[in-house]
C-alpha cells in the first residue's frame, strides 16, 4: 500500500467556545413546547382577570355603576315630582283635618248641627220653589198668580241686590283691630261665611255688601268697593241667628283666625236688624233677559 493510503483524515476538533455560533445559541431561548405555552398563556390570563366571581357580584358589578339615559332620567324626575305632590296633598289634608281631630266633643256637635241647617235650608229652598210651580199650575187665574209671585220675587232680588233696605233677625258682628293686624282677606272670610250661613242680607261699616262687592288693603284700613272703612269693624247681618252664630265659632274658623291676630271679636243676637245702605240699580250693558 502507498503512503498517501494510510495518510489519516483531520478530525474535528471542538470550537472554543466564544465562537460565532456559540455566542448566538446562547442568546437564543429555548424552545418550549406548545402545550407548554398554553399552559403558560392561561395562567396568564387567570392572573389578569383575577378570581372568578359569583353570580351575585356579576349581578352587582351589571348595574353598578348606573348607566343611565337621557329617557330614563326624564322618567325619574317625572316620578319624583309625582310622589312629592302626592306627598303634599297629603300633608295638606292632614293639616286641614288637625284642628277637627282636636276639636272638642261639644266643637263637633256643632259643626255637625251647622251642616244640618245647611242642608235643612237647602231642603225648604227646594221646597219653596215646587210649591210656586204648583200654585201656578193649580190657580185658575194663572196670569194673577204669576204678577203676585213676580213682585214678591223683584222684592227678594232687591234685597240680594242691596237696592232696597231690609230689616229682621239676625246678628251684629264687631272687629276691634287695635294691632293693626286684620286685613281684607279675613274680613272677606267672614262675608263668604256668613253668606255660607244663611245671610241674606249684610252691611259692613255703611256699605252694603251684594254679590260683586271686593274688599282690598288700604293703608291703616280696609276699602269696601273702593270705600275706606276703619276698625272697628261692624258687620250687620240679616239671617237666622241660630245659624250665623255658630257659624263664626266653629272650631279654626272666623273668630279664631281674627283672634290669633290679637283682634277682640263680639257677636251679639239681635231680634231686629236694620240694613238700609242702598246700592244704585246698575243696568248691565251686555246682558238682557232671554225672555226679550
Amino acid at each position: 500500500m502507498s503512503n498517501e493510503d494510510e495518510t489519516p483524515q483531520p478530525s474535528e476538533t471542538p470550537q472554543p467556545s466564544g465562537t460565532p455560533e456559540n455566542r448566538l445559541r446562547k442568546e437564543l431561548p429555548e424552545e418550549v413546547p406548545a402545550a407548554a405555552r398554553a399552559s403558560s398563556e392561561e395562567e396568564k390570563h387567570d392572573t389578569d382577570t383575577g378570581p372568578s366571581l359569583t353570580g351575585r357580584q356579576r349581578l352587582v358589578k351589571g348595574v353598578w355603576p348606573p348607566r343611565v339615559t337621557r329617557a330614563q332620567l326624564i322618567v325619574a324626575v317625572l316620578l319624583f315630582g309625582l310622589g312629592f305632590g302626592l306627598a303634599v296633598q297629603v300633608a295638606s289634608n292632614s293639616d286641614s283635618g288637625s284642628a277637627l281631630r282636636g276639636a272638642r266633643q261639644e266643637d263637633l256637635v256643632r259643626i255637625l248641627d251647622e251642616l244640618d241647617n245647611r242642608t235643612q235650608r237647602l231642603e225648604d229652598e227646594k221646597q219653596g220653589l215646587e210649591d210656586q210651580r204648583t200654585e201656578l199650575e193649580n190657580s185658575s187665574n194663572q196670569a194673577e198668580e204669576a204678577r203676585k209671585q213676580t213682585v214678591e220675587k223683584e222684592k227678594q232680588l232687591g234685597i240680594l241686590a242691596g237696592t232696597v233696605a231690609a230689616q229682621g233677625p239676625g246678628i251684629t258682628l264687631t272687629i276691634n283691630d287695635t294691632k293693626g293686624t286684620v286685613k281684607a282677606d279675613m274680613l272677606l272670610d267672614a262675608i263668604q261665611e256668613l253668606r255660607a250661613a244663611g245671610a241674606e242680607a249684610i252691611q259692613v261699616n255703611g256699605v252694603r255688601v251684594v254679590a260683586s262687592t271686593y274688599l282690598t288693603d288700604s293703608g291703616s284700613g280696609v276699602k269696601v268697593d273702593g270705600n275706606k272703612i276703619t276698625q272697628p269693624y261692624r258687620f250687620q247681618v240679616i239671617g237666622k241667628p241660630q245659624d250665623l252664630e255658630p257659624a263664626l265659632n266653629i272650631p279654626g274658623g272666623v273668630v279664631q283666625t281674627l283672634e290669633k291676630e290679637q283682634a277682640t271679636v263680639t257677636v251679639d243676637r239681635s231680634t231686629k236688624i236694620v240694613v238700609d245702605a242702598l246700592r244704585p240699580a246698575k243696568r248691565p250693558d251686555y246682558a238682557r233677559s232671554s225672555s226679550q
